[in-house]
């Protein structure tokens, strides 16, 4: 993870130290409060959830955004690690199940993370504040919808010029190819292969 958090430009030690709190706080609060990442990934938590939050933060830095929005965060990921990382000045992380918004306030207050907000919600509901549509210069997305109704929302919160970054594993084809309504708004313009090369993440830029 060092070598990803150097690229990146941020201080490797207060951030990697953080990335370690975030990891217990995470391990502590799936053992004594509720689930918030499966029980069979507690072992790789760090390997599977927080490096391949981290390992691309560098290539979404270069986008040069500010503001982000998270969508479907859950424990936080990836936003929390990539906040951490030094992407972007300010956060929304967006998750409709109440005990992972619990956590991840726990996780702001605790990590000192003050950029973050989080919001209790749907992405969909979310379409009646006018104050965040088109407002959004990133947007991040890990294990959640398909790739083309996830875009759909997104459109929504993005400035035209903006980056969206989703992960996404092998049906990442074929979720293009079901439905391509996506390419009206969004441009395709990049691949990054991360960890053992079965997730990648896709990078669009919104269209004017």
């Amino acid at each position: 993870m060092l070598p990803h958090l150097l690229k990146a430009g941020v201080e490797s030690a207060p951030a990697l130290e953080k990335l370690k709190r975030y990891a217990h706080l995470t391990l502590e609060w799936n053992r004594s409060v509720s689930n918030v990442v499966s029980r069979h990934d507690e072992r790789r938590f760090v390997e599977r959830h927080i490096a391949e939050s981290v390992e691309p933060a560098a290539w979404l830095k270069t986008s040069g955004g500010a503001r982000w929005i998270d969508f479907g965060s859950g424990a936080g990921l990836p936003a929390i690690p990539l906040a951490i990382a030094g992407v972007g000045s300010e956060w929304t992380l967006v998750e409709s199940r109440r005990m992972k918004t619990l956590f991840m306030r726990k996780s702001k207050q605790e990590l000192g993370l003050q950029q973050l907000e989080i919001v209790l919600s749907r992405l969909e509901s979310m379409l009646e504040e006018s104050a965040r549509l088109s407002s959004y210069d990133g947007f991040t997305s890990r294990a959640t919808l398909a790739l083309g109704p996830t875009l759909e929302l997104a459109a929504a919160f993005v400035k035209p010029g903006g980056k969206a970054f989703l992960w996404k594993g092998s049906k990442r084809e074929a979720e293009m190819k079901a439905d391509e309504r996506w390419r009206e708004t969004w441009e395709l313009d990049g691949l990054l292969g991360i960890g053992n090369g079965q997730t990648v993440i896709v990078r669009f830029t919104r269209k004017g």
